[in-house]
């Protein structure tokens, strides 16, 4: 007996969403480098902050654009795009989240992310988000981009690989946040809050190198998470 099915055509997204991925994957030779990154400090001011009366709530992610935002602007061969022959490094961080919507995903592009404060990301995260699941972004709302974020650990998933979205040199992958013993300043273990990060880079621009010291930089930026505010 033929077993039973529904046939689910393809939206209109999910067709631009699957052209998109095969050209990354037939195109770009992606490589991988994965770290994991303590948040303590990052999760103590959230909190702190939040105790406060504001006008929104601030969310991990929204510290996270913040430190890449900053790392970017001392990684310029991270912050990129490869178009045709030539490179694109960008003097400002323009940085895309993934988010999801009906039938697919969006990538909204926060520009200027490097010269807004923690509260203006957070205000026009949410905003870009809420428009982006009613299908309402403009055209120059969605395209370009310097730098791809896409964050999964609010999902329970510990640790992933993302694809690069290009004409992007790279996109950073965020896992959960989860506590694990690991060695204090003296060499006794102790608890942290580690969460794992995994940087995808276009081979053909980005060299192992670049994408190490970016991630290192990422790691001093979340561990000195008050100097996000300035």
């Amino acid at each position: 007996m033929e077993a039973q099915y529904e046939v689910v055509k393809l939206s209109p997204l999910r067709k631009v969403i699957a052209a998109r991925m095969i050209e990354a994957k037939q195109t770009i030779p992606h490589y991988r480098l994965t770290a994991d990154i303590e948040v303590d400090a990052l999760l103590a001011l959230q909190k702190r902050l939040n105790a406060e009366a504001r006008d929104v709530k601030l969310s991990v992610n929204d510290f996270l654009i913040k430190a890449c935002a900053a790392t970017l602007i001392q990684s310029p061969d991270i912050n990129i795009q490869f178009v045709g022959n030539e490179i694109r490094r960008f003097a400002q961080a323009d940085i895309s989240v993934v988010v999801a919507v009906e039938g697919g995903l969006s990538t909204p592009v926060l520009r200027g992310a490097d010269k807004k404060s923690v509260y203006a990301i957070a205000r026009e995260m949410r905003d870009l988000a809420t428009r982006a699941t009613t299908g309402t972004l403009k055209m120059d709302e969605i395209e370009g981009g310097s730098f791809c974020i896409s964050n999964l650990g609010m999902y329970g998933v510990d640790q992933f690989d993302a694809i690069i979205n290009p004409p992007q040199g790279a996109i950073l992958a965020i896992g959960g946040a989860r506590p694990q013993l690991t060695p204090g300043p003296d060499g006794a273990a102790r608890t942290a809050t580690i969460m794992r990060t995994t940087l995808s880079c276009d081979h053909r621009v980005i060299d192992g190198v670049q994408g190490a010291a970016f991630l290192q930089k990422l790691r001093e930026h979340i561990a000195a998470a008050e100097k996000l505010l300035i």
